[in-house]
């Protein structure tokens, strides 16, 4: 189990990080970060949401046991994310680039967390 949360712990920092970094990626790879039309406010939304989403992980990853709650929010939250605008991209032929960004990316959040995280409440957390 201690490996295990040690994996864990790993990839809440990664994953806190990668949060912190979406403001970049829409910049950088807008075809897969950003949907089309640009909306300034809509970027300043999702920014400021998985900045803050970044910043409780990166506090979780410091003693996962006690913020199981807040990891399978974000396993489940990525999982629905992702599929809606898996959706959205198929049907949209100017936004199949999200595709190859942010839809596989939030995936692949919800992959690692969901296998890494622990399913029981552990006593003492």
């Amino acid at each position: 189990m201690d490996e295990q949360y040690r994996y864990l712990r790993i990839a809440l920092v990664v994953v806190g990080i990668a949060f912190l970094l979406v403001y970049p990626l829409m910049k950088f790879w807008s075809s897969g970060w950003s949907w089309q039309p640009g909306q300034y406010e809509y970027e300043q939304m999702i920014v400021g949401i998985y900045a803050t989403l970044g910043i409780f992980l990166l506090w979780a990853s410091r003693k996962p046991e006690a913020h199981l709650s807040l990891i399978w929010f974000t396993v489940w939250s990525s999982v629905v994310h992702g599929l809606i605008m898996a959706v959205h991209a198929v049907i949209d032929s100017a936004e199949r680039g999200h595709l190859l960004g942010d839809i596989p990316a939030l995936i692949l959040v919800a992959i690692v967390l969901g296998f890494l995280a622990p399913r029981k409440v552990v006593p003492n957390a």
